[in-house]
């Protein structure tokens, strides 16, 4: 899926040198969590917004360049691994680097969160069902071999839980056969944590679509 189609280019980045009352009238103006540091056009790190409230608006970012944060992403970066950072971070804005350490633009989350949302997973019709189960036994080819041993079409799928042992897999899959992939899964050995209609799914994803707008929009 190419996302590089939304990389921004017009938010500025700041040198290390500058007065912080510059990065602060940054923050003021927008809406983003961070903005890249540079040092002699390289890339150092990114400043917080969170952090404007405790440094002096007469201080020099350069006073505080152990206290930079260092993620961002590369152009040839997956959009599921740049959803990752995104959310590893609680960052709205993400930089990214070449391969010369310079940074080439942003990605903004409301455009990747758009891109994730209009895949096939959340735009086609289907049952989701999120199953659970220990992390060794985890098999992707054994889930799809579930779904498809009973006629059903699998979607897609990806991990969104793993801890103490045990991995959360969600699950999309055509509504045909439904219940039987779900007895199956439970023959399997595998715990049943959600499992529901494309309309009920389709409710909750506005819900949670909602209340990152709210997010967003702090």
């Amino acid at each position: 899926m190419n996302i590089q189609q939304h990389i921004i280019s017009n938010i500025p980045t700041f040198d290390v040198q500058v007065s912080c009352s510059e990065v602060m009238e940054f923050f003021k103006e927008n809406t983003y969590s961070h903005v890249a540091i540079l040092e002699k056009d390289r890339f150092l790190g990114v400043f917080s917004e969170n952090d404007m409230d405790v440094v002096p608006i007469d201080s020099r970012i350069d006073e505080y360049r152990y206290d930079l944060e260092t993620f961002f992403v590369r152009r040839e970066t997956s959009w599921l691994d740049v959803l990752e950072v995104f959310a590893r971070n609680e960052a709205n804005l993400l930089p990214i680097l070449d391969k010369a350490e310079k940074v080439i633009g942003y990605y903004d989350l409301t455009d990747i969160v758009s891109v994730f949302i209009n895949t096939p997973f959340f735009t086609d019709p289907g049952n989701i069902l999120v199953v659970a189960t220990g992390v060794k036994d985890y098999s992707f080819s054994e889930i799809a071999q579930i779904v498809e041993s009973n006629n059903a079409k699998l979607i897609g799928g990806f991990i969104t839980d793993m801890q103490n042992d045990v991995v959360q897999v969600t699950i999309k899959i055509s509504t045909s056969n439904f219940d039987k992939v779900v007895q199956t899964f439970r023959r399997y050995n595998y715990h049943i944590i959600f499992g529901n209609s494309d309309d009920q799914f389709l409710e909750d994803l506005k819900n949670r679509s909602d209340y990152l707008d709210k997010y967003l929009n702090v």
